[in-house]
């Protein structure tokens, strides 16, 4: 089968969709079939792959991107992102995945008009920009229900579109979300002395993210011994350093910017727990929580929030705790709890635990969708 997978988030971008578009490339390639994936110009170039076809060919403009994904035949068109879901307009058959923000506040902005620079007018803009994401925000919401079929990352994101788009609730299902199989190649290091480790891991661009919260917990609890531990990078990482050095918890805090994948599960191994207390937003929320299920693959347990689709990346009591309410003084409360040893954790069940979640269910959930439409279409 020729699948073209359309995801202008693919690495070496870093992010749970880009993340999520190449490992399921990678997976629909090893069952055999030509996949290629169309994606945006990287700065740095495409990543290499040996098992499937890489076209940087996306420019994040309906008008420009149409014409040309057309001279690409193939049997299966499937979106990454719900900004995308405009192809089930112009491609067939074609799927969509949609993991929550993207179809809520839709940041890929493929309905600009770009009438400013078309036509070279010094004024416009801020008007241009306006206009465009409205016009996204409509297209999406057109689009969507026309799609052969809408795979969610999580039983949440598929009950939220439903609500969203009330055409799309008979359209969707839960595809989930998977783990690569490194993630369980490696042993976990033997428990060496000193204080317990906390780690977080994402992308210090978004607030809700709630990394600010969990230091000034921290703080809170200067006199218990802990190393705290927080890999990504972005705007927020200044101030982070800075509420850090106030806190006093300069030494105890590192903060380790972008790391490589292989470093990233050797911190999560030599780590006691995850933290990532993510909250709500109207336009944002946790669709699942793919590093929850990394953490936990590594026989990390995790500390997340209620929310979204994360109650479905935690197994309460047994991978992990969820709060009810993210505040600095629920923050401080659980990490008391841990790091006194109030509550423990097994690190095997949480590896059993992550070892549900497999790239290779994905692709059967997708591909039974891709063969219905095919035999319905021959």
């Amino acid at each position: 089968m020729k699948i073209g997978l359309i995801s202008a988030e693919f690495p070496p971008e870093h992010g749970g969709i880009q993340t999520y578009a190449w490992e399921y490339a990678s997976e629909l390639a090893r069952r055999g079939h030509e996949v290629t994936v169309f994606t945006q110009p990287h700065p740095e170039g495409e990543m290499a792959s040996t098992e499937f076809r890489i076209e940087p060919i996306l420019r994040l403009r309906r008008r420009l991107d149409g014409p040309v994904l057309a001279t690409y035949p193939q049997d299966v068109w499937h979106a990454m992102n719900a900004a995308y879901a405009w192809i089930a307009l112009e491609l067939t058959p074609a799927f969509v995945t949609v993991h929550g923000n993207d179809f809520l506040c839709p940041y890929q902005p493929v309905a600009r008009l770009d009438f400013r620079s078309r036509l070279h007018l010094p004024f416009g803009s801020n008007a241009d920009r306006w206009l465009g994401d409205f016009l996204t925000r409509l297209l999406v919401r057109r689009s969507l229900p026309q799609a052969n079929h809408v795979f969610a990352n999580s039983r949440y994101t598929a009950e939220r579109l439903g609500r969203e788009i009330t055409a799309c609730r008979n359209n969707t299902s839960a595809a989930m979300v998977g783990v690569s199989p490194d993630y369980f190649t490696l042993s976990r290091s033997v428990r060496r002395e000193g204080a317990p480790r906390l780690i977080t891991v994402c992308r210090l661009a978004e607030p809700h993210k709630n990394v600010d919260v969990v230091i000034k917990a921290l703080g809170r609890i200067r006199e218990l011994p802990f190393h705290y531990t927080i890999v990504g990078d972005g705007e927020l990482l200044t101030p982070l350093r800075a509420l850090t050095t106030s806190l006093g918890l300069d030494g105890r805090v590192t903060f380790t910017g972008f790391v490589e994948q292989g470093r990233l599960k050797e911190l999560l191994l030599d780590s006691d727990l995850f933290v990532l207390p993510t909250s709500a937003t109207p336009i944002a929320y946790e669709g699942f929580g793919l590093v929850y299920i990394e953490a936990n693959a590594c026989g990390c347990p995790v500390i997340a929030a209620r929310i979204g689709g994360a109650v479905e990346a935690v197994e309460e009591g047994v991978t992990g705790l969820l709060l009810d309410e993210v505040t600095v003084e629920g923050v401080e409360l659980v990490l008391t709890r841990f790091l006194s040893n109030a509550i423990r954790f097994d690190a095997e069940r949480c590896v059993a635990f992550a070892r549900k979640f497999s790239w290779s269910a994905v692709a059967e959930h997708c591909l039974g969708y891709y063969r219905s439409s095919l035999e319905v279409g021959s």
